[in-house]
């Protein structure tokens, strides 16, 4: 089954509108966004919905607002990367090697350290959880279908089994930032079915209860994802984009 996006309403579509006009540049950092009758005007909207994008915007850091100041566009710095609409917008007007680089090196320092923990702590629940996430893959490979989510499901439990409070609320801010290396890496021939055995020696450290063996394996899965990466940027192939349902795999089959 192929999941859809949901359809958004007048605010969501509004706030994604004027969210990757910003992104894009156009309304570089620092710049005033046009007042409200012609946002209203160019949207087709009522001030009410763009009042409460511009909240919207501004929660996500993308601009602030004040009596002398105005409504200004802020620095990428100062923007909310761990939110998922701002890395969807990214991700339409084009992810850079500093953006990805930025995720790989995020992903190198958070997740091996969490697995480490998952496999000193996960629960019975927990294992079958990222058990079936791995039959997911396994499956779509096999069998044609949508890796991507089983993928996202399976480093997303393993986050949730450190059963770190702080960590299992970074694995949903996450959720956008690993989608994207996901989806970068199914582009790549045999990116999948290459990488599902590393997938693979990660669970059983965990359910080893190796919590040394598990920091290795996932370090070596994510050096993995770091070169399929680096391979997709240097074939100029054009990138997913993270607004479109997650790329089917077509069938093919394997022996693991």
């Amino acid at each position: 089954m192929v999941a859809h996006a949901p359809i958004k309403n007048v605010h969501g579509n509004t706030l994604d509108r004027l969210g990757e006009a910003i992104v894009s540049g156009r309304y570089p950092p620092g710049a005033s966004i046009p007042p409200e009758p012609l946002l209203c005007e160019e949207f087709g909207v009522s001030r009410t919905v763009v009042r409460e994008t511009v909240k919207s915007l501004v929660a996500k850091g993308l601009l602030i607002t004040g009596p002398k100041l105005g409504t200004r566009v802020m620095p990428e710095d100062d923007w909310n990367w761990f939110d998922p609409d701002v890395v969807v917008w990214k991700s339409k007007i084009g992810l850079t090697r500093e953006f990805l680089r930025d995720l790989q090196e995020l992903r190198r320092v958070v997740e091996p350290a969490a697995v480490r923990l998952a496999a000193e702590r996960a629960t019975a629940e927990d294992i079958a959880g990222i058990e079936s996430a791995y039959a997911g893959m396994r499956a779509a490979i096999e069998l044609g279908g949508d890796y991507v989510t089983h993928d996202l499901r399976f480093h997303q439990g393993l986050l949730r089994a450190c059963h770190n409070r702080m960590l299992v609320q970074m694995s949903k801010a996450l959720g956008a930032l690993l989608r994207t290396s996901f989806e970068i890496s199914t582009t790549r021939p045999d990116g999948p079915s290459l990488s599902l055995p590393l997938h693979r020696a990660v669970l059983d450290a965990v359910i080893a209860r190796s919590p040394q063996r598990a920091e290795k394996a996932s370090l070596v899965l994510i050096d993995g994802a770091q070169e399929d990466i680096e391979a997709v940027l240097a074939s100029r192939r054009k990138l997913p984009s993270l607004s479109a349902p997650a790329a089917q795999l077509k069938v093919r089959k394997v022996g693991v």
